[in-house]
């Protein structure tokens, strides 16, 4: 894909996202070429999105699936109680951090990680690993769509200052559920766009009469994502988590990584005999972990917070900048 650097292509842009190719090369030598890391960059900056294809092997994406599915039931079946994001469709959900299901091609991709620190800077911080899944219809429940919203639903800088590094275990299509996403409203959002108080549980939406304003400029959509496939997000862009119409638990993995310079407090809750993993595999992160047995793991990672529960917004932060 060719980048307009003039005002009148930038008017005609395309609604869906920028989609580099990666090469068996780049896979063997864990690091992208300049043509395609300055590709990934600039459309992570001008969209607020970028998808790297054919990245994760596919074995890898189906073991943890069949335990994420698993799981998936298990947190549907609770009904009101759930870790449901708007409607009961749509759950949030962590995989468990153990040996058996840390995969670094996964959650530590190197590729990945080569792109959020040309835009964030060296050594990123991570310090959230969780999942988005959208369930196949129930019977006498109608499919819904969340609101279309912002994860930043806080006085946030106007600079890129985290990137989400989403993962879907299966193919991602408009009938099970793919994300719509709204590019380029990273550039433009601020805390004044939305409705609702902070801390609510809908307080990050979008206000009805900008969605139409921005419709007119650049419709959303809904990609097509292929199994194997790495989709960087900017925290700040607008999305809306659409309804699974097919039969099948549509999982997406999502990994925060957010600027060395901003001081996000969040842990991730690892086993603790991930450590050599971890330290080698993520060297070029800073891991925000805390560490405990893995039978600790197993008996609590279903149980987590969800939504709201969790604070993207920094400790001291500049004011009045």
């Amino acid at each position: 894909m060719r980048f307009g650097g003039k005002s009148s292509s930038r008017r005609n842009l395309s609604s869906s996202p920028v989609t580099v190719h990666i090469t068996s090369q780049e896979i063997a030598a864990r690091k992208l070429g300049w043509h395609n890391l300055e590709m990934a960059t600039r459309a992570l900056h001008r969209d607020g999105l970028v998808v790297l294809q054919d990245v994760i092997e596919h074995s890898k994406l189906d073991a943890l699936n069949s335990t994420m599915i698993r799981d998936a039931y298990k947190l549907q079946a609770l009904g009101d109680d759930g870790p449901f994001n708007y409607n009961k469709g749509n759950i949030q959900q962590d995989p468990p951090m153990t040996r058996a299901h840390c995969y670094p091609s996964i959650f530590l991709n190197p590729l990945a990680t080569q792109v959020t620190t040309s835009v964030l800077g060296p050594k990123p911080r991570l310090t959230f690993v969780s999942g988005n899944s959208a369930l196949p219809p129930m019977n006498g429940i109608e499919p819904q769509s969340q609101p279309v919203h912002t994860d930043a639903d806080f006085d946030h800088p106007e600079s890129p200052f985290a990137v989400v590094v989403n993962v879907p275990l299966i193919d991602m299509d408009v009938e099970n559920g793919s994300t719509e996403v709204w590019l380029g409203t990273h550039n433009t959002t601020s805390l004044a766009a939305h409705e609702g108080k902070q801390g609510d549980r809908a307080s990050d939406r979008i206000a009805k009469h900008l969605l139409e304003q921005r419709r007119q400029e650049r419709a959303p959509c809904q990609p097509y994502v292929k199994k194997g496939s790495i989709v960087i997000r900017d925290l700040r862009l607008w999305h809306a988590g659409k309804p699974n119409f097919s039969n099948d638990v549509r999982v997406m993995l999502a990994m925060i990584h957010f600027a060395p310079w901003y001081r996000n407090a969040m842990t991730v809750e690892f086993s603790e005999d991930l450590t050599p993993l971890l330290d080698h595999e993520g060297a070029d992160l800073q891991i925000q972990r805390t560490l405990v047995s893995e039978q600790t793991i197993l008996d609590g990672y279903l149980s987590r917070g969800y939504g709201n529960s969790y604070d993207f917004n920094q400790k001291s932060r500049l004011e009045d900048f």
